[in-house]
């Protein structure tokens, strides 16, 4: 993660959204440590309640876990749950647009299919 933050969203959803990425990416596994709210910090050269915030939410949203005493981590189904959550996203949200193109190009089905297989 890279502390490269813009002002369209607060810091602390900005945060939570590197690490939705990462779990979706895969660079963070079911099972793995988060770093821990100092570290990242540090890093991220941000507040550390802006840090514990961000892993809140993550919790809330039943992404990861807090193990006492030993920190946060990425629960178990969790990539699973995004995924899941994306694809709605893309169908009630993106897909509708896409489709709309689609048509209004008159594109077909076979030449979609075509074009993708190329790329």
């Amino acid at each position: 993660m890279t502390p490269d933050w813009n002002d369209d969203q607060p810091i602390y959803r900005q945060l939570k959204d590197k690490v939705v990425t990462a779990i979706l990416d895969g660079s963070l596994g079911e099972g793995d440590a988060l770093p821990s709210v100092r570290s990242v910090a540090v890093d991220m050269q941000i507040n550390p309640i802006t840090a514990s915030k961000a892993y809140q939410e993550l919790v809330m949203d039943g992404l990861v876990e807090k193990r006492r005493g030993l920190g946060m981590f990425v629960v178990e189904g969790a990539r699973n749950k995004l995924t899941e959550a994306e694809r709605a996203r893309f169908l009630d949200e993106e897909w509708p647009r896409v489709l709309e193109t689609i048509r209004r190009l008159g594109l077909d089905a076979q030449t979609l299919l075509n074009n993708s297989l190329s790329h």
